[in-house]
């Protein structure tokens, strides 16, 4: 790899340091191809990727980026997996991790926040933005279900729930 190729290196691994929501360490060591691409199409499957990069080469990239302190975890062979939202990444890393003992989480990065291995489990356990955004819409949601529900019984169910609410005010 001649300089003008690592500079382009470096500049990527740089981009994907600054704009991703996490990015997972781990090292692979006795991984084969097979595993390898299983864990890259899981991650593709949830908008994320997997890197394997030079440990000097992302060091350097790292360097004045947000979790900077995180290239103290690149020893050896490491992969990085990274995902814009900041828990997609981690998830796929520690369901995959329970599956395969060749791929061992060191740790990451989340914005500013340097993780260790606890912190990935920590951060995998949360729930993901799409399952956020999906309960804040059934929490909206829910009023207008339950008024539209009413309005539309028959009007014995009606006549039946207002019975209810006449006995409990008598009581």
């Amino acid at each position: 790899m001649d300089r003008a190729e690592k500079g382009k290196v470096v500049d990527e691994l740089g981009q994907i340091f600054a704009s991703s929501g996490v990015v997972v360490v781990a090292r692979y060591t006795g991984m084969t191809v097979a595993q390898m691409q299983a864990l890259r199409a899981k991650m593709r499957d949830v908008g994320g990727a997997v890197r394997v990069a030079k440990n000097k080469l992302a060091k350097i990239a790292l360097d004045g980026k947000p979790g900077s302190e995180m290239g103290n975890l690149l020893m050896g062979m490491t992969v990085l997996a990274y995902s814009e939202d900041p828990v997609a990444a981690a998830k796929v890393c520690e369901d995959y991790a329970k599956t395969n003992d060749k791929f061992v989480i060191l740790g990451g990065a989340m914005g500013d926040t340097v993780l260790d291995a606890a912190g990935v489990t920590a951060v995998s356990a949360m729930p993901s933005r799409e399952e956020v955004i999906a309960s804040i819409v059934a929490c909206i949601g829910a009023p207008g279900s339950n008024i539209a529900g009413a309005i539309g019984a028959p009007a014995s169910n009606i006549a039946g729930i207002l019975t209810t609410i006449e006995e409990r005010h008598a009581a």
